[in-house]
């Protein structure tokens, strides 16, 4: 039988191509090029002052075309990409055949944790230059990621309380032991100066936990945590929020934190109205984000937000008691309770802890408790109903009234962040962090598959040679475009001077001269 036969590995070809000929003109590591090449990395924070004496470096623009190379086609390790440089026809293409070490590559991405997320700044200005982002509907979520830590080696209050009775029990086992032992010992006080030494290391833990007032503490990357991913599945490692824009599905904004949902949606807001420069958008969060306080600094924002509404935590006895279903009279600032009986205030507020912060309540009974036939059904409170109601309610309850009004909208939240979330996570495995040490080195990485997912979307909307012709043209100004953003912000987070108009006259030039960019 006759096969199709391959080339002679020894034969010299007579007319040899040049590099380029083996890139399709088509590929989008032409485009990753162009991007990196368009912008003026000195400006976005990438060290460019290297000295002249000594080992040349790399240039920041390589190293970045390898990173961006190396996310879009699902390789984060270091050691990996060293390997891909002297072997991948492409990236020898898009670093002109240079071979940095696994070392200088690692470094690079864990030195540059803020200029990567003004590289990612710049995606979100394509989007924008090119009409991608709406503007209007915003999804805003979190997904967890695990860290290179693992979970023996995260320690709380409780954990190390518990790993020390053990070793007390151990020690006093192993004594008791001894006691009464006639012959050789070397093994018992091996074991026993084993216990001891584990004893003084969960100690200078625990000792550090008590002075830094940190809840917990993890050994191989300090900054992570122990946080629930479901139910009671709970994971080592960071919680990353995201805020992806509805048209397109495109991420405006990521912060990589170490706590849970409940004080993020403020924040998260305020950075979203910060990217569009307007305030005329709906956000949408899931029931994780309910909490009073962060509804109160969206108002103050003046941001609609759609937050849906969490399962009562407890029930009355009977569920037609529940609190949900008495009647506030805001004008009377009292209550009616399911059988028409009025639970009045005496208008005191009273402070009432709420985990780590502590919250305005006010009291709302009525004697009528004492006589009702319903009290066994209503309250198991001997004296009787206790309303508690917030001085963050009327925030709450305006939320309610607007999920209620705007139930299809809603329904478009998890369509709108969790596309992110599943292409990342599921299509591209990135369900982990792959730096150490420190929650700047994970923003990093981060914001590299943020940054690799924008383009991935934007290569696949944008017509290639327009966007090749725009890059080469226009890229240029992003920088501008970015460092003005920046000194926007600056400006917003300052603190007023004396001549509030003139701090005023500053941030509106600043703006216009954002806007003039396009």
């Amino acid at each position: 039988m006759k096969y199709i036969q391959g080339k002679d590995r020894k034969q010299i070809p007579l007319f040899v191509g040049c590099l380029d000929e083996a890139i399709a003109p088509d590929h989008e590591i032409r485009l990753i090029d162009l991007f990196v090449d368009g912008l003026q990395l000195k400006n976005f924070g990438f060290r460019l002052d290297h000295i002249d004496n000594g080992r040349p470096a790399y240039h920041p623009g390589d190293l970045l075309k390898l990173f961006l190379y190396g996310y879009l086609n699902r390789i984060r390790s270091s050691r990996t990409l060293e390997k891909e440089c002297h072997r991948n026809l492409e990236i020898m293409w898009l670093l002109k055949s240079l071979a940095p070490d696994h070392n200088t590559i690692a470094n690079f991405r864990k030195d540059n944790p803020e200029p990567i997320r003004k590289v990612f700044r710049a995606t979100v200005e394509i989007a924008r230059h090119f009409e991608l982002i709406g503007g209007k509907l915003v999804a805003g979520d979190s997904t967890k990621m695990r860290a290179q830590n693992s979970e023996k080696n995260n320690f709380s209050h409780k954990k190390l309380a518990e790993k020390l009775e053990y070793i007390e029990a151990r020690l006093k086992e192993y004594t008791a032991a001894l006691a009464k032992e006639d012959g050789d010992t070397t093994e018992l006080q091996t074991k026993i100066a084993e216990q001891e030494n584990r004893k003084a290391q969960y100690e200078q833990i625990q000792r550090y936990l008590e002075q830094s007032g940190e809840v917990q503490y993890s050994g191989a990357d300090p900054d992570s945590r122990q946080l629930i991913t479901r139910n009671n599945i709970t994971e080592v490692g960071y919680n990353i929020q995201t805020t992806v824009d509805a048209k397109h599905c495109l991420t405006l904004d990521y912060l990589v934190t170490n706590t849970n949902d409940s004080k993020a949606m403020g924040e998260m807001v305020e950075r979203t109205v910060e990217v569009l420069g307007h305030k005329e958008f709906t956000a949408l969060y899931d029931k994780g984000y309910h909490t009073g306080s962060e509804f109160a600094k969206v108002v103050e924002l003046e941001v609609e937000v759609l937050v849906a509404i969490p399962e009562v935590s407890s029930h009355a006895p009977d569920t037609v008691f529940d609190v949900a279903n008495f009647k506030y009279n805001a004008q009377g600032d009292f209550y009616y309770c399911p059988i028409n009986q009025r639970l009045q205030t005496n208008g005191r507020w009273y402070n009432k802890a709420h985990g780590k912060t502590t919250v305005k309540v006010k009291h709302y009974k009525t004697s009528a408790c004492q006589i009702c036939l319903m009290k066994e059904r209503c309250t198991r409170n001997p004296e009787g109903r206790l309303i508690e109601r917030s001085e963050y309610s009327p925030n709450i309850e305006a939320n309610a009234k607007r999920i209620k009004a705007n139930e299809a909208t809603y329904k478009r939240r998890q369509a709108i962040i969790e596309h992110t979330y599943g292409i990342i996570k599921r299509q591209w495995d990135f369900y982990y962090i792959t730096t150490k040490k420190t929650i700047q080195h994970a923003s990093a990485d981060v914001g590299l598959i943020f940054t690799v997912f924008n383009l991935k979307r934007i290569f696949n909307i944008i017509d290639q040679n327009q966007l090749k012709t725009w890059l080469g043209a226009f890229c240029p100004r992003l920088t501008q475009l970015i460092v003005s953003f920046e000194a926007f912000s600056a400006l917003l987070t300052t603190p007023m001077p004396n001549n509030s108009n003139l701090h005023h006259i500053q941030i509106v030039l600043c703006y216009k001269s954002q806007n003039q960019l396009y």
